[in-house]
């Protein structure tokens, strides 16, 4: 079985727009603290062996004036809500890598230093191993018959942290990419409708995965207590719901 050492912090790093406070989770790990801040909906940020790694951040969420200068930015796709320029270059240094699809290169111009990665790919940036795992929908369409986020547009990403596994899902349904991934240890899954999981969606993706702990994200007006309801016999997963709206 899988284990985890866990402590849990809660502690103030700044203020979003509406005027909330962060909070945060510390992992232990082979290589030291990761620190795990919930900015808001689908942006994160961590902090782990003195780097900084911002998820999506977006300027929505955050007052990134404010927040620590980026050591790697991950961008999952090209929608405003998880890729916003203004925000990058509050938080980018020179050197500072910014993963991205091809997608979300194709709409920025004259935009350098950006790390394309595909589905599939495998990058080691800025110290860190970066996995890129399609996020893709199969079933929530618009009107048009055209999925939210098309297959090979979106990323989710694995990195591995001190020798953890860190999945950050982006917006995708429960694909057979996601739940072929092992050794898990924390995952974040969407769950907002439309446009992404349906909470039955996201437990049948843990139980495939089975990580360590579970953190629903991105997941507007659906209650993720129907997911603690949903995966409360599967003793090997914790679900731990925080402000990620």
């Amino acid at each position: 079985m899988k284990t985890l050492s866990v402590i849990l912090l809660l502690g103030i790093i700044g203020l979003n727009p509406a005027g909330n406070d962060f909070t945060s989770d510390v992992f232990e790990t082979s290589a030291g603290d990761l620190k795990i801040v919930f900015v808001g909906h689908g942006t994160l940020m961590f902090e782990f062996d003195g780097k900084v790694i911002h998820i999506d951040p977006t300027m929505r969420e955050a007052d990134y004036a404010e927040l620590p200068d980026a050591d790697l930015i991950l961008v999952t796709h090209q929608h405003g809500d998880h890729l916003d320029m203004a925000a990058i270059k509050h938080i980018r240094k020179a050197d500072c890598p910014v993963v991205m699809t091809q997608t979300c290169m194709d709409q920025l111009e004259n935009f350098e230093g950006g790390i394309i990665m595909k589905n599939g790919d495998n990058e080691t940036v800025s110290g860190i191993p970066v996995e890129a795992v399609a996020a893709y929908n199969i079933e929530h369409t618009r009107s048009n018959g055209n999925a939210f986020h098309p297959k090979g547009e979106g990323n989710g990403y694995v990195l591995t942290l001190g020798g953890k596994r860190v999945l950050i899902g982006g917006d995708t349904e429960n694909v057979p990419e996601i739940k072929a991934l092992k050794d898990i240890d924390i995952a974040f899954l969407p769950m907002n409708l439309p446009y992404t999981m349906t909470p039955e969606m996201v437990a049948d993706a843990a139980r495939a995965m089975q990580p360590v702990i579970l953190y629903p994200y991105h997941f507007g007006q659906t209650d993720p207590e129907k997911l603690v309801e949903l995966l409360k016999d599967e003793k090997n997963i914790e679900v731990r719901i925080r402000a990620l709206e």
